[in-house]
């Protein structure tokens, strides 16, 4: 396809590689080649979608500025060190360039587009079709007083729209059409309040760019490495940054929901929440890169979190440490290219699922490790739950993949268990912190003894995925890594070789098999992008240095235009597939870069 074929109107979604975030550590967009936003969530990362075309078509809510004649070619960037893009449109009369970014440390979250011409003379369009509540309600629009624009009104939200140029409505959508000579520059800022508050303030748009610049400038100024993927560590560590929740330091693990796993498939899941799994990456990756502040915030998050009777203890969080995070369906949605259902929410949330345990309390012995600052109870909550795992290690649970075919036994979680027992016992040590000393070492011990004894199968010589079982699960990869056995290990030589043996597909891994369908979803999915990374640490650790950096490069060249990667990814049609962009992706990349440095 050309890329005038894009122009000026198109039904579904791009691919999702032709995405590229926007964000202000509150919310996010997400803007295509085409300068079109089809993904906006106002005022949080996980509110309701104003913009869900996305998850549809134009008519679900999408904000559309580009030239209104055939375009030749479309080459974007994001200024270096922060999120500001600049996508830059050619068509046979002249150049213009779009600049558009969401302006950080505002009152109300705003997002600014400014469109000049750098050649010639280009005819213009702007197309905004809001639609609240994930593409359902339609609102009220009324002109501004003023005359500079227009208030869109729904329910709870109002957003406002401040133009240089005329806007008109036309078929329930706001147009514009108008003319740009070189040197010439029209701007449009779209914000957001509640609908019984104020009009917004008007924002001088070149003061809020040059502010968020000079802020993401500062930010990326702190970044300790210094290696030889430089670039692709700092963008990874920008995404990580944009994911972030301000108000309380939460990380959600991607801004986008339903995005399907499996093309057409039923693998969509909502993302917009914060993963306990994630924080000991974030954390290490964050203090390994020198943001103490924000692994802090991350650790703090937690604790405040997970803070109550550990029996009660979720896998996944909101923004704020929210607990009830209710799986629905919107049946209005038809999903990104019929990939139905969309779903908000996450019904993962009530699994049980044993490995966050050693999650946690790696995080605690990371940020003892760094010197961050302790809550007076942290030692206390973490001597809690590691009781409340010596109660119930031995229970089967749904793993580190949320699987939705019924609780096993699997490795991964128990040792990721034993890693409980382990840490927190070194940190006792370590820091002469209280606990039933005995009592934990002989848990740790037993779990040591029964993951070697019914976690290995003897007639493949390496760990499986479950107890009992005969199959792979790229999981595997971090029973080294969490300091279980040593790398060279014979059984955990042969794990990885099993690996690659059953679960690498055109060079790149698969999270496990999903035709035993022990996930319950009776459907495929692509290469997962951190287990692939994994791959590579396991390279680096046995020796195989060559093969580790050829892996991470190849890696590397998946990343989109502007350095982004989703959570999986096509190998025959070459196209990212999954919830973008995806921050265990981009986490898993800075580690493995860190891995490759040492």
């Amino acid at each position: 396809m050309s890329p005038h074929d894009l122009f000026p109107r198109r039904i579904l979604p791009l691919p999702i590689e032709d995405y590229a975030l926007l964000g202000d550590c509150h919310t996010a967009a997400l803007t295509g080649r085409d300068g079109t936003i089809d993904w906006l969530c106002l005022p949080r990362f996980d509110s309701p979608a104003c913009l869900a075309a996305l998850l549809g078509n134009g008519e679900h809510g999408h904000w559309a500025l580009h030239p209104a004649e055939p375009v030749l070619s479309v080459q974007r960037r994001y200024r270096d060190d922060t999120l500001i893009l600049e996508t830059t449109f050619t068509t046979q009369n002249g150049d213009v360039t779009l600049t558009e970014c969401m302006p950080v440390e505002q009152e109300h979250r705003t997002l600014i587009r400014c469109i000049t011409a750098v050649r010639g003379q280009v005819q213009m369009r702007c197309s905004l079709r809001l639609r609240f509540d994930y593409g359902q309600t339609i609102p009220w629009v009324t002109s501004l007083p003023d005359g500079s624009g227009l208030c869109a009104i729904a329910g709870p939200d109002q957003v406002v729209l401040r133009s240089t140029v005329p806007l008109h409505g036309q078929h329930l959508t706001t147009e514009a059409f108008f003319e740009l000579k070189e040197g010439q520059t029209e701007t449009f800022i779209l914000q957001h309040a509640l609908s019984h508050e104020p009009l917004p303030s008007k924002v001088d748009a070149e003061a809020a760019l040059a502010h968020t610049e000079q802020w993401w400038r500062d930010w990326c100024s702190h970044c300790t490495y210094q290696g030889p993927w430089r670039e692709a560590v700092l963008r990874s560590l920008i995404v990580l940054k944009a994911l972030t929740y301000a108000p309380t330091g939460g990380i959600i693990a991607a801004p986008t929901t339903s995005l399907p796993e499996d093309p057409g498939g039923i693998r969509n899941w909502d993302y917009r929440y914060c993963w306990l799994r994630d924080a000991a990456l974030t954390l290490s990756a964050f203090i390994s890169c020198g943001y103490h502040a924000e692994a802090q915030a991350w650790r703090d998050w937690l604790h405040r979190s997970i803070a109550g009777d550990a029996s009660q203890i979720q896998i996944m969080y909101g923004l704020c440490g929210e607990r009830s995070l209710r799986e629905w369906t919107v049946e209005t949605l038809p999903g990104y290219h019929n990939a139905a259902p969309v779903r908000v929410g996450n019904a993962a949330s009530d699994q049980v699922q044993l490995d966050i345990y050693g999650i946690m309390t790696h995080v605690a012995q990371l940020g003892r490790a760094a010197g961050l600052s302790n809550r007076h109870s942290a030692w206390a909550l973490q001597t809690h739950l590691v009781n409340w795992l010596q109660a119930i290690w031995q229970k089967p649970d749904q793993g580190i993949w949320e699987v939705r075919g019924g609780p096993r036994q699997f490795v991964h979680s128990k040792v990721m268990a034993w890693l409980t027992f382990q840490a927190s016992l070194q940190d006792m040590e370590r820091y002469g912190l209280p606990g039933p000393k005995e009592s934990w070492t002989r848990t740790r011990d037993a779990l040591h003894t029964d993951i070697c004894k019914n976690g290995f199968n003897k007639d493949l010589g390496c760990f499986v995925q479950f107890y009992g079982g005969d199959t792979l699960d790229a999981a595997l990869l971090l029973i080294p890594r969490v300091g279980f056995l040593p790398y060279d290990d014979p059984r955990i030589q042969q794990t990885i070789a099993m690996i690659e043996k059953n679960l690498l597909h055109h060079g790149f891994l698969q999270r496990y098999k999903t035709h035993n369908n022990v996930d319950g979803l009776n459907s495929t999915e692509g290469a997962f992008l951190a287990c692939t990374f994994w791959l590579a640490d396991a390279y680096a650790l046995t020796g195989r240095r060559e093969d580790a950096v050829a892996l991470f490069e190849k890696l590397l060249s998946l990343r989109n235009d502007v350095g982004l990667l989703a959570e999986e990814y096509d190998p025959q049609n070459n196209t990212q597939l999954g919830n973008f962009p995806q921050g265990f992706s981009h986490l898993a990349l800075i580690h493995t870069a860190l891995t490759l440095a040492t």
